[in-house]
């Protein structure tokens, strides 16, 4: 919790009144019961109290002053805004963002690669009905923008589960000289010509009924798998007025899946093959939707409420990205789910942090004198 930034955590909770007319259970004070659920796989509010208070002496050392009732904190997940704990995270996400950026790429590249993707988290129709998405149930879905160096999300917009992923793009900031990796369910031609006005790159899988015309091909290795390198122009009413400039068509034999993708760009200059690379790092946000989805607790919510659903996952996200910066600051050799499998057993231990991830046992030991006298002496 020390790599948590407190002033700016008060700056968060006061551009939203989170704590007017606050007396007992403050937003950091629930920022840290919603963290010890976290790191400690609490299933319901219940489980969580009742936790925190058996331990109540040791609470300290993570910064928890006092305990509250199940219905103060449900209270406070339901009425104190979400955006708040939104802002933290991306308070973090800036943090992880220049600590992780020296991590390589996969792939020989200098600029900043995104992998874009949603998943999906089925809920309940009768418990969430804010949230419909078929006729029978409902989900919220997590649009994620997922930045390749460290696997660090840079943006995430939460909706419920009808949003479109192509819809998703309207939300997307678009930073210049990237590159922003996605499947085939985000062709919108319209939306794609954002990333070309903003002089950004996209790499996006071409659907089978894509009409175009042939303007030059470039050679191609078809040893290293490159099928065709073409520079084509879409065809169609629609979709030249929607995009006018030229798009970059290569297809791609990947001989360990036995199959044939064919990809649209609007970069020229990068290897057909590089193209071809990058867009198999996309297979790291599908790691990253199922890692949360088993380590993070995002799929059982403790309240009903569209607020409090967006505020358990804002804040699962912060305790995700404080566990990747102090990984990073630390130094640990340790992966993601060992790290917080150790941190499960030991965050409300009397331990210096890094004696947790080391082979050494460690004994506390105290100057006071022991008041027990010597019966006997040997």
């Amino acid at each position: 919790m020390d790599y948590l930034p407190l002033r700016r955590f008060k700056t968060c909770v006061d551009r939203y009144q989170g704590d007017k007319s606050i007396k007992t259970l403050t937003c950091l004070d629930q920022f840290y019961y919603m963290a010890f659920a976290q790191l400690t796989y609490r299933e319901s509010l219940r489980d969580l109290i009742t936790c925190l208070q058996a331990v109540k002496p040791m609470l300290y050392h993570m910064g928890i002053r006092s305990t509250a009732a199940k219905s103060t904190l449900a209270d406070a997940n339901c009425k104190r805004s979400w955006r708040i704990y939104a802002d933290i995270a991306a308070l973090m996400i800036q943090r992880a963002k220049q600590l992780y950026a020296a991590t390589p790429l996969p792939v020989d590249l200098d600029a900043t690669a995104y992998a874009l993707d949603s998943t999906i988290i089925d809920l309940c129709m009768s418990m969430f009905p804010w949230a419909a998405y078929k006729r029978t149930k409902s989900a919220v879905k997590l649009h994620t923008l997922l930045n390749i160096r460290g696997d660090i999300p840079e943006f995430i917009h939460i909706s419920d589960g009808k949003l479109a992923d192509m819809e998703a793009l309207d939300y997307i900031p678009i930073t210049p000289g990237t590159f922003t990796i996605m499947d085939r369910a985000y062709i919108d031609f319209t939306r794609l010509h954002r990333f070309e006005r903003s002089k950004a790159f996209f790499i996006v899988r071409a659907k089978k009924n894509l009409r175009f015309r042939r303007r030059y091909s470039a050679p191609a290795n078809r040893d290293s798998g490159i099928l065709c390198d073409q520079t084509i122009l879409l065809d169609g009413y629609y979709s030249t007025q929607h995009y006018p400039e030229p798009l970059r068509r290569i297809r791609f034999f990947d001989t360990e899946q036995q199959r044939r993708f064919v990809f649209l760009t609007n970069n020229f200059q990068l290897p057909a093959l590089t193209v071809a690379e990058l867009y198999r790092s996309r297979w790291r946000i599908e790691l990253f939707f199922k890692w949360i989805k088993q380590h993070l607790r995002i799929k059982a919510f403790y309240g009903t409420d569209e607020n409090a659903v967006k505020t358990q996952i804002w804040i699962a996200v912060t305790t995700y990205l404080l566990v990747a910066i102090m990984k990073k600051e630390l130094r640990l050799e340790h992966s993601m789910y060992e790290i917080l499998q150790i941190l499960s057993l030991t965050v409300l231990h009397r331990m210096p942090v890094l004696q947790a991830f080391s082979h050494l046992d460690f004994i506390a030991t105290s100057n006071r004198p022991a008041n027990q006298l010597t019966l006997f002496d040997i």
